[in-house]
């Protein structure tokens, strides 16, 4: 696949279902229950299902045990970044926790899986499985108690953690069982049907489609107008300074050009989708992670992402 038919994929199944989705927003086509319904069916369908596929089907050896480790240090990076920088931008601990979690959670799900396909096939989808094997868990354990954390502070309240129960026994858990139940397979050398591989294409784009039209649909561009020059400084913080680190690191540990070409692809991804959710449900600074996602993923898809296609393309 050429630099060329690879950025035309990423416009069809990135741009085009994010513009169509805040389409629908503006003209009140659809409705919120029709597009969170497409968001379960992503998480619970398309994404576990093809987590499966493509992990039954990876190359397995001790080196990929570092992938993990990796994802765990691309929240880390510049997390550590926004920690140190935070305590000067903001006086309100509901923009402090915004700001944080806008820079540790990274779209590595959705918009770098579809990125490492489009660059290496199921072979670079199945490594972002596992660079993210981790993220589930610092996403449960540590963001979300971060954002209450913050919370609490803005209300003068104590911090409660939440129950193990209500982090882990959930459906966002799926892809995780299927990519256990993929490397079981892999494991028991029970060989993957020919059949199956068909799927795998459509469902790469299918995922990439009900996962961001709803995205596209939440998006209100009304309230974040203000913090874009505030929180501009995320823009070397995600898309430079953690690329850079990952790929520094991946070249110490990792010999094969292709792992390290898709971690340096995931570390360069903008701020997640998640960070919204996780701001909205712990009553934070809304307009932060949105302005965030929005300026941090325009940038990405502009600018990072071509440059980093030629790069690897070359």
């Amino acid at each position: 696949m050429d630099l060329q038919t690879k950025i035309i994929y990423l416009f069809i199944d990135l741009i085009i279902p994010l513009f169509l989705g805040n389409v629908c927003r503006h003209q009140s086509w659809l409705g919120q229950e029709f597009f969170r319904r497409m968001t379960v069916l992503y998480i619970c369908a398309a994404y576990p299902l093809l987590t499966i596929l493509t992990m039954w089907k990876l190359h397995l050896n001790y080196v990929l045990v570092w992938l993990p480790v990796i994802g765990v240090l691309l929240c880390v990076i510049p997390g550590v970044a926004a920690y140190f920088r935070v305590a000067t931008k903001f006086s309100s601990e509901l923009d402090k926790g915004s700001y944080i979690l806008s820079a540790i959670l990274s779209n590595t799900v959705t918009l770098g899986g579809l990125c490492a396909y489009i660059m290496y096939g199921e072979v670079g989808f199945a490594y972002t499985q596992m660079v993210m094997m981790l993220q589930n868990i610092v996403m449960f354990t540590f963001c979300f108690p971060l954002a209450q954390y913050y919370y609490q502070k803005s209300i003068g309240g104590s911090f409660e953690g939440h129950s193990m129960a209500n982090l882990f026994l959930n459906r966002n858990q799926l892809p995780v069982i299927g990519m256990t139940i993929g490397l079981g397979l892999n494991l028991m050398s029970i060989g993957r049907p020919a059949q199956l591989e068909a799927l795998v294409d459509p469902l790469v784009h299918l995922g990439a489609w009900t996962a961001l039209l709803p995205i596209g649909y939440v998006i209100d561009t009304t309230g974040m107008r203000t913090y874009y020059v505030t929180i501009k400084d995320l823009i070397p913080i995600k898309l430079i300074l953690t690329p850079a680190t990952a790929y520094l690191i991946a070249r110490v540990l990792f010999v094969d050009e292709i792992i390290v070409n898709t971690i340096v692809i995931l570390a360069a991804m903008p701020t997640a989708t998640n960070t919204v959710i996780a701001v909205q449900l712990h009553h934070l600074n809304v307009d932060i992670a949105t302005a965030a996602f929005v300026l941090t993923t325009t940038v990405c898809i502009v600018i990072e992402l071509p440059i980093l296609f030629f790069l690897m393309s070359s």
